[in-house]
């Protein structure tokens, strides 16, 4: 079974100081809580079985994973959803499991960014209710034609009146048909101000694309497959709310980045708190350059991709030596 949120602090206290070996003094500084929670946390993690592997080896084993994960790639937090072979779409446990970060993550008058796509919906989707109050939902980026499912004004609306909270819109599209175009409507007060807003917010919640055939930009007629593919030879590595990314998680130098209305990357890593949730393997190499970039500090993927990421930073690490 998956490890739930609440359960977070008690594995990463459990692991700082059994797998560390760092004091509880230490643990209680790095996870800015006092040295009594440190304490309790560790009897907690002692009665419970999560340091003893051998009675809780699934448990432990993909906590594991994700404390490696944490160290590996200089992330704040990851969760890990574990396979499951009878599901028929595994990617669901990511889905259910991202919702619960994401509430957990929520706090009392937030500002939240909400990017778009079949992931970011799918958690909304299945999200439950809460009565939050003082929360603030707003889009990441410029909208989609009407026949697209998976919008950015769906997606935000969907989430704000899950949360019962304010939603506020993009009222301008995703992608103009010139450079010129796009340059007029950022500098509008009203959308200028509405880009401005989004370094204040406190939490994100976006996935990241791929730049193929299957890419949610082509499917919505964004892009051709043959724009993709010229863009794929530029360095186009990942999507990130609309905006194509090069392998350093940076904004690709293109016409098509420079005709989109959406969040810049710098407002983006002014965030505290960057969820970003992955539910495809096909996403490896998207994901890798988010992280590169900066914009992941919470991370909820599945067990398999886990794994590929230890691979490549393992490999990584002994190419370095």
């Amino acid at each position: 079974m998956a490890i739930r949120p609440a359960e977070q602090l008690i594995h990463k206290a459990a692991w700082l100081y059994y797998a560390h070996g760092l004091r509880q003094d230490e643990v209680a500084s790095q996870l800015n809580i006092s040295r009594a929670s440190v304490a309790m946390y560790l009897r907690k993690a002692r009665e419970t079985g999560i340091v003893n592997i051998s009675t809780s080896t699934q448990l432990f084993t993909d906590d594991v994973m994700a404390r490696k994960v944490e160290d590996a790639f200089g992330l704040d937090a990851v969760w890990i959803a574990p396979e499951n072979a009878y599901l028929a779409d595994p990617s669901t446990d990511i889905a259910v499991l991202a919702a619960s970060v994401f509430l957990e993550l929520v706090k009392k008058g937030d500002r939240i960014g909400v990017a778009w796509g079949r992931t970011v919906y799918t958690i909304a989707d299945i999200m439950s209710f809460a009565d939050l109050q003082d929360v603030t939902v707003v889009q990441l980026c410029g909208n989609l034609g009407a026949p697209y499912s998976y919008r950015p004004d769906q997606c935000t609306m969907e989430i704000a009146r899950r949360l019962n909270a304010k939603g506020l819109n993009f009222y301008a599209p995703l992608v103009l048909s010139t450079e010129e175009l796009a340059k007029s409507l950022r500098a509008e007060p009203v959308i200028r101000d509405q880009l401005a807003g989004i370094a204040d917010c406190d939490l994100a919640l976006y996935s990241v694309g791929a730049v193929d055939a299957d890419s949610h930009l082509v499917k919505c007629g964004a892009l051709s497959p043959a724009e993709m593919e010229a863009l794929r030879s530029q360095g186009a590595a990942g999507v990130i709310a609309g905006q194509i990314i090069d392998a350093r998680g940076e904004v690709l130098d293109c016409s098509y980045n420079r005709r989109v209305i959406s969040a810049a990357l710098a407002s983006l890593r002014a965030i505290e708190k960057r969820l970003m949730v992955v539910q495809e393997d096909t996403k490896f190499e998207p994901l890798l350059a988010a992280i590169a970039g900066g914009l992941c500090t919470h991370l909820v993927i599945g067990a398999h991709m886990a794994e590929r990421l230890l691979q490549y930073a393992e490999a990584a690490t002994k190419k370095a030596s």
